[in-house]
């Protein structure tokens, strides 16, 4: 018994001296562990890739009756394929969208303010009612800042997507690594187990496996679902907006795609730049490609979301809100997508927990 307390002593004593280490050289703790975490990148980028293709290798298994390695090579073939198409067909009109609309930019403004100048500065009806002078004060500054703003905005796009090639070592790498993780996932999750049973107490173990389990049950069908969602939400857009011959169609539509995967706050996010870019070539059709997203936004919504989510996450709009502004606010926009099924996890816990001291 004694032994065991000056272990615990030790132990707590090396905890307060690494604390105490970390806080006096802080800065050389931050670039120790950054450079350490991107020597892990490739690992994370496979458990990153292993962890989507889970789903689809556990299908082909079930579905069709096939082994691991038939079920792993289909669905790296279909993985491999989409990805052939990102780059060879949608990555350059990406980039070279971009590039245009950063050119142009300059022409942009300056056509949209003549428009207003035209129509609301110069418009008889809405000076005699004294709106014309407070609409002439602000325009200028307004679309310097919009100015700004959007070319900073198109000009990170740029450079991530331009980072995507610089990491392709990486990317590599990760996706051979993904290929043993899936093969041999029920090994690495019984040694986990192992891990968790051998640090914790029995109840202490189980109870941190069940929440474990039960997050990648919901995260992983909520994963798989939004990705599906906001797919089709994309190609939706991309054909509404070349019937309504909007230019830069394609890269709107990926905006709109990526953000639809932010629960409640993602299609509104998505809907500002698109509304934007088109204003700078046409007012008009700036406000039917508002209201054209405004509609796909409800119906996705009100009918597609529904259809393919279901209640995966089981919250009510307060707790998603909730977890949006936290999770956003801890770790951006990454956050704001991960926190929804953590905290919808958590709250069955919570809940179990209160249950369970109540009928006690």
């Amino acid at each position: 018994m004694k032994d065991r307390k000056w272990y615990q002593y030790l132990l707590f004593l090396f905890a307060a001296l690494v604390l105490w280490k970390f806080v006096d050289n802080y800065e050389l703790v931050k670039l120790t562990v950054s450079s350490f975490l991107s020597l892990l990148s490739p690992f994370f980028v496979a458990f990153g890739i292993a962890y989507l293709l889970k789903a689809l290798v556990d299908y082909f298994e079930g579905k069709f009756k096939v082994n691991r390695i038939i079920s792993i090579t289909t669905v790296y073939l279909l993985f491999f394929s989409f990805i052939g198409l990102i780059f060879t067909f949608i990555t350059p009109i990406i980039i070279d969208n971009i590039g245009n609309l950063i050119s142009n930019l300059p022409k942009y403004i300056e056509d949209t303010n003549k428009w207003i100048t035209k129509y609301i500065v110069e418009n008889e009806l809405l000076e005699k009612y004294g709106i014309t002078s407070n609409v002439n004060t602000y325009t200028n500054d307004l679309f310097l800042k919009i100015g700004e703003y959007t070319s900073l905005f198109l000009n990170k796009l740029a450079d991530w997507l331009i980072s995507l090639t610089s990491t392709a070592f990486n990317i590599l790498i990760g996706i051979i690594i993904s290929i043993y993780m899936l093969k041999d996932k029920e090994a690495f999750g019984a040694g986990a187990k192992k891990l968790v049973k051998a640090l914790l107490s029995e109840r202490y173990a189980k109870s941190v496996l069940q929440f474990f389990s039960h997050l990648d049950e919901v995260f992983s069908k909520f994963l798989v679902g939004k990705l599906l969602d906001s797919l089709i939400i994309g190609i939706l857009c991309f054909i509404g907006l070349l019937i309504l011959n909007v230019p830069y169609a394609l890269l709107i539509s990926l905006i709109v795609g990526i953000t639809n995967m932010i629960p409640y706050f993602g299609p509104f996010i998505g809907m500002v730049p698109a509304v934007i870019i088109t204003l700078f070539s046409d007012p008009i059709q700036a406000l039917w490609v508002a209201i054209f997203i405004f509609a796909l936004q409800q119906f996705d919504g009100y009918y597609l979301g529904p259809k393919i989510l279901g209640d995966k996450v089981g919250l009510s709009p307060v707790w998603i809100i909730l977890a949006i502004i936290i999770g956003g606010g801890t770790f951006g926009v990454i956050g704001m997508f991960i926190a929804v099924p953590i905290v919808a996890v958590m709250k069955t816990t919570l809940e179990d927990l209160v249950e369970a001291r109540l009928s006690k």
